[in-house]
């Protein structure tokens, strides 16, 4: 692990161009570095805001080497990256979360065993590979349940939920033979997620978690501070460092939990800036952003402290109707992704409502 902090002017890589690219390319360039982005698409959202941008494949070995030498660290704002194409670039240049956590993020079932593995609590799970399997987990974790790929799902996508044992076939279907789990239905009061780094010098920083509510699978909203105790608060915080500290992880990471009367589950664990804590850019002194730069970089972390309540909303699809309106707002401040065909599902943009000051 290198401990030498990134001199202005270094280059930093990332792998993807979306909309996470795109903030993290703004952030770092208010720190003094450029970006260097990789990405199989045409004309990404980062590309406007990015250094430079690599438009090559996965599996195109040698525009990889080309990229990893033209920068000094890499990281990346997505988690379905194939194996092959890590080997070149790790081999070259680091990067930064490592491939242990990729991997763990990569695969449902590696992550729950993982997390209970640490004594955490998650949904009752069980693999999924057959009619066989399924009927077998069923069996043992009852309906409602929902099953879910254990690769490539985000967004609500490679999922089908099974309220009774009929739906089963259905469900099953749906993977497209692809492996799966199956995962127990939770009863919670809340969803919330913590947004919390871990620098190369294993100092680590947490956000006040925030309070989520989706809709159709994508996250809809978020609101700081969510309704949590403070012990609560206190125990989704520590939580979250355990995750870090075990996995010596360099970087921002989200954890996405469950608020039950048994105390809280774990959902998922994204090892990347998360979109749940988009209210850190106008709620905090350092967002997360640039916190996530910082830990790559070798710098030290910011604070996470807030300064502001806020309530961060998406703009999916064709909310971007709304912004003019949104424009006039006080209090309200707009991000947009510059995307240019609103289709439905897509994430377009998000704003920033400031609710109170704090201080």
């Amino acid at each position: 692990m290198n401990l030498s902090p990134l001199p202005p002017g270094a280059t930093i890589g990332i792998l993807g161009g979306g909309q996470l690219g795109r903030m993290l390319s703004v952030a770092a360039a208010r720190l003094g570095y450029r970006t260097h982005i990789y990405e199989p698409g045409t004309n990404p959202p980062a590309a406007d805001v990015a250094h430079r941008v690599t438009t090559a494949g996965y599996d195109d070995a040698a525009a990889l080497a080309a990229f990893a030498l033209s920068v000094d660290v890499i990281t990346y704002e997505f988690e379905n990256i194939p194996t092959s194409a890590l080997d070149v670039l790790e081999a070259l240049r680091p990067i930064y979360p490592d491939r242990r956590a990729l991997g763990i993020s990569q695969d449902r079932i590696a992550e729950k065993d993982f997390l209970t593995g640490l004594g955490l609590i998650t949904a009752p799970y069980a693999r999924v590979n057959s009619k066989a399997s399924l009927d077998a987990a069923l069996a043992a974790i009852g309906t409602p349940a929902i099953l879910k790929t254990t690769r490539l799902g985000y967004d609500g996508k490679g999922q089908a939920r099974i309220m009774v044992p009929e739906d089963a076939p259905a469900a099953l279907a749906a993977m497209n033979g692809a492996e799966a789990v199956l995962e127990g239905f939770i009863d919670f009061s809340l969803e919330v997620s913590v947004i919390a780094a871990r620098g190369q010098d294993g100092s680590v920083s947490a956000y006040d978690p925030g309070e989520n509510v989706h809709r159709s699978g994508i996250l809809h909203s978020t609101t700081i501070p969510a309704k949590l105790t403070p012990s609560q608060r206190t125990d989704a915080v520590l939580l979250a460092a355990r995750i870090l500290n075990t996995l010596e992880y360099v970087g921002v990471i989200g954890v996405e939990l469950f608020v039950t009367a048994k105390g809280l589950i774990v959902n998922e664990v994204a090892p990347r800036v998360h979109n749940s804590g988009h209210w850190t850019q106008n709620g905090c002194a350092v967002d997360q952003f640039e916190q996530h730069i910082r830990a790559v970089a070798g710098q030290p972390l910011g604070d996470g402290s807030r300064h502001a309540d806020v309530v961060m909303e998406n703009l999916i699809g064709d909310d971007i109707t709304r912004i003019p309106a949104l424009m006039r707002e006080k209090a309200c401040a707009l991000h947009l992704y510059g995307k240019p065909d609103a289709r439905p599902g897509r994430k377009m943009g998000h704003v920033n409502r400031i609710t109170r000051g704090i201080g």
